[in-house]
Formats: structure tokens, C-alpha cells, sequence
């Protein structure tokens, strides 16, 4: 049986032998898929972790049994039995579905680069043998990528306090130590010293970290790559006591160059997720929401390609309150707020994929609705824009605009996450347009 299974947002999946090749659903052994449920359950009555009956939701459906339902969350689940879950964003592509979801993983990672916690913001793509890695094996080969640019840099030295007894003088003669150690051995000197060595925490947890992944990668790429890099560290002592090493760590101006690894060597070494799940029968999860990164991705592209154009353009803006009394309560916070002179037009990121059908209200939420009228009335704005992803059902879909009768227009567009260039014009585009027909209107009137 093979120890990967890959699924997609949305995905279902059985332990029933009877659906095994059955192209609704996804099949696991019936052991590793108790295995799977026992970790959704671990979250069940947490408030914490209240999110996770959003990334996977157990239900079940007559003549299959119990199923597992894919939702929000995508990344990489690591059973202790040593199988592993990933889970992919669903992403809907032009020419049909994406063979060995060689450019799901690469679009996933160019958006993963845009949250403003994640540890890697400058990688090579090209290096990533995405189509033949998973997640986990690419974010080790990721790690393992700043580690050769330290070493290109050069590791840190430190001086190190050193106490020896020793045939030639060196450093501070401990006086009491010396008479003590040394009545029979005039020829010795106890002291202390300090040694220039590579011996530092930061350092210490570098090389855990290698010694770690070498157990865990079966890359041969980046296990050849942890090999290499381990000669570099030959002199430096792996770190045992990790807490304490990691509250040595101070990053300055001397130690930028550790930043990024001391947060890769976080997860590795402490189990740490990129979100609260991390669950007790899983010996690593490493989880993103999917909504978080679809919003931080659009809110930075829009911003690269709007600023040029005179557009002041905030990511979760927090001016405004719902109520003022009897004190300011319930904050808005759009996903996305683009200025330019008087004019404010509020967008907002919804990572959900809609429906062609204008009697169901082509899927969208109503609670999104009142957000969005809200918006419009406490900005003082008619402009508001919902972005979603462009899906399979939508392609062919013209925009769609929602009228209030009272001042707000809710418009609909679709961001094409394969073609992100060339989207993000368009959408610019239809900004200016809108803008000239305002004009327009305004001088008629």
C-alpha cells in the first residue's frame, strides 16, 4: 500500500474496501483511516482549535459509512504509523486537470510566500522537484536551501569560556585551582581562556535540525544535500536541550542571516505547526488555512500592481467600528481597502468556489452580504468588490454586480490563480473603467 495519499480541497474520504476505485472518493486503509478520525477528534470540544471541524468534517453517508470531508485546510499530516496525508488547494485549470499536480504545489508555494509569518520568503522554484517531492519533503528541501546560503555567507563564530589544564600559558591563571590540580605538575597551568568556535545555540540548532531530517527525509536529493551540509557543522555540537538554545538565540544585525532558519528549525525541531493543529497521534502537521493565504496573496499582488498607478492600497484595515456606544465594538477589517483622492473601493477575498445558478444566489453567503453592506455604509462607499477564485463552473461566467437601491453596488470578480498576471491587469482595468464611467455619469448629471 502506498504511504502517501493525495487529495484535493473538498475530497472525500472512505475506509470502505468496496469504494476503493471509486472515483468519488479517496480510499484508505481502514486503520490509517481511524488514525485520521481520532486526530479530527482530538480537536472536537476545543475551543482553540475550534477551526478544525473547518478543515476536516466527519459524516456519514448510506452505503459507504463514515467519511472524511476535506474543507479549508491544506498542507501535510503525518501519522505515526508513518503514513502520510497531503492535502492540496483546489485550484481549477484552463487546459483541464493538473497531471501529478505539479503546478497546484507551484502556484500553492508562490502564495505561500506572500503570508507575512511564513519562514521562506526567497527560495528557487526552479530547484523544487515539486513533481516529485511532497509538501513536507519540499519545505525540508526549502530549509535546507537557506541553510547552504548561511554557509555560502559563513556560519557565526562566538568566543567560548574555556577552563583546561594545560602545558602552556594562556588567558587568566586560576590561582586555586592551579595549586590544587597542579603540586605534582609544575609543568601545568590551569585556566581559563576564551576559543574562537562555531560552537554557538543558533549553530547547535542548525545541526540538530540537519541531524533530525536526515531521520526523516526520504528524499534522496535532500537527504545527499543534508550529507554535505553536516561536513560544514563538523565542528559544532548538536543541540539536546532545545528550549534552552532557542532562548539563547538573539537575532541582530550580526545574526540576520539565522532569521528565517531559527523559524524553520522551530517546526522541525519543536513539532510546530504554521497553525494551531498539531495533534497528539501525528508526529507532524503542518497546516494552513487557505482563506488566510488566498487574501494575504491577492491584497500583496494588487498592491504590487495598483501602488504604480496612484492607488494607496491597506491589507485589513482597522478604521472602523460597527457601533460607537456605549464604546467602539465589533472592528471592521476588509480584506483589502485602495484609495486614490476621494474615492475608496473595498475589497474583500472569499476562498470559495461558486455556483452558476442565479436562484441559489450563485452560492454566496448571506452573512457575506450584510459584511459587505456594512462596509459600504461606514466607509462611505457604493464600491465593493467580492474577489473569488475562478472555478471550472464560473470560467465563462460575465462579472456579477448587486444593486441595494440604496447607494452600495457589490460586485464579483474572478481572480484566475494559473494566469495571475494577466488577471490582476484586468481587474486594474475594470478599476479604471468603472472610474471613467463614474466621470462620465457625473458630468451628464
Amino acid at each position: 500500500m502506498d504511504k502517501l495519499l493525495e487529495v484535493r480541497e473538498f475530497d472525500t474520504i472512505t475506509g470502505n474496501t468496496d469504494f476503493e476505485n471509486d472515483e468519488k472518493y479517496k480510499y484508505l486503509d481502514a486503520a490509517v483511516f481511524d488514525d485520521l478520525v481520532e486526530f479530527i477528534h482530538e480537536f472536537s470540544g476545543d475551543d482553540e482549535n475550534a477551526d478544525a471541524l473547518d478543515f476536516m468534517r466527519i459524516s456519514y453517508k448510506r452505503n459507504v459509512g463514515d467519511v472524511i470531508t476535506i474543507k479549508n485546510y491544506v498542507g501535510l499530516i503525518q501519522m505515526n504509523n508513518g503514513y502520510q496525508v497531503q492535502v492540496l488547494p483546489k485550484i481549477s485549470f484552463d487546459s483541464g486537470e493538473d497531471a501529478g499536480n505539479k503546478e497546484t504545489k507551484r502556484i500553492f508555494l508562490k502564495m505561500l510566500k506572500s503570508m507575512k509569518d511564513f519562514p521562506s520568503k526567497v527560495f528557487n522554484d526552479a530547484s523544487l522537484k515539486v513533481d516529485r517531492m511532497n509538501i513536507y519533503e519540499i519545505f525540508i528541501n526549502m530549509y535546507l536551501q537557506e541553510v547552504r546560503q548561511l554557509v555560502k555567507r559563513g556560519i557565526k563564530s562566538a568566543y567560548v569560556g574555556q577552563e583546561d589544564n594545560l602545558k602552556f600559558y594562556k588567558g587568566k591563571l586560576l590561582t586555586s585551582q592551579h595549586i590544587k590540580t597542579n603540586i605534582a605538575h609544575k609543568e601545568r597551568f590551569y585556566v581559563a581562556y576564551d576559543e574562537f568556535y562555531p560552537n554557538r545555540p543558533e549553530n547547535k540548532l542548525v545541526k540538530a535540525t540537519l541531524l533530525k531530517l536526515q531521520k526523516l527525509t526520504t528524499s534522496a536529493e535532500n537527504s545527499k544535500e543534508i550529507r554535505q551540509l553536516l561536513t560544514v557543522f563538523e565542528m559544532v555540537e548538536p543541540s539536546t536541550n532545545y528550549t534552552k538554545d532557542f532562548s539563547q538565540v538573539k537575532i541582530d544585525r550580526n545574526t540576520k542571516d539565522y532569521e528565517m532558519l531559527m523559524q524553520w528549525s522551530k517546526v522541525f525541531l519543536l513539532n510546530k505547526s504554521f497553525t494551531t493543529f498539531s495533534g497528539k497521534n501525528t508526529s507532524r502537521a503542518l497546516l494552513f488555512p487557505m482563506e488566510s493565504i488566498y487574501e494575504s496573496y491577492v491584497a500583496q499582488q494588487m498592491k504590487k500592481v495598483l501602488g504604480p498607478a496612484g492607488w494607496e492600497v491597506s491589507r485589513q484595515d482597522k478604521g472602523y467600528y460597527l457601533f460607537m456606544e456605549p464604546r467602539r465594538q465589533f472592528a471592521l477589517r476588509p480584506d483589502i481597502v485602495c484609495k486614490r483622492g476621494d474615492r475608496i473601493v473595498i475589497m474583500d477575498t472569499k476562498w470559495k468556489s461558486l455556483i452558476n445558478s442565479e436562484r441559489a444566489n450563485y452560492g454566496i453567503s448571506q452573512n457575506d452580504m450584510y459584511q459587505m453592506y456594512a462596509y459600504s455604509k461606514k466607509y462611505k462607499t457604493s464600491e465593493i468588490w467580492l474577489l473569488y477564485p475562478l472555478n471550472d463552473e464560473m470560467r465563462d461566467r460575465a462579472d456579477i454586480e448587486f444593486e441595494s437601491g440604496d447607494g452600495t453596488t457589490v460586485r464579483l470578480h474572478f481572480v484566475d490563480l494559473t494566469r495571475m498576471p494577466e488577471t490582476l491587469e484586468e481587474l486594474k482595468d475594470k478599476l479604471e473603467g468603472t472610474e471613467s464611467r463614474q466621470l462620465k455619469k457625473r458630468l451628464l448629471n
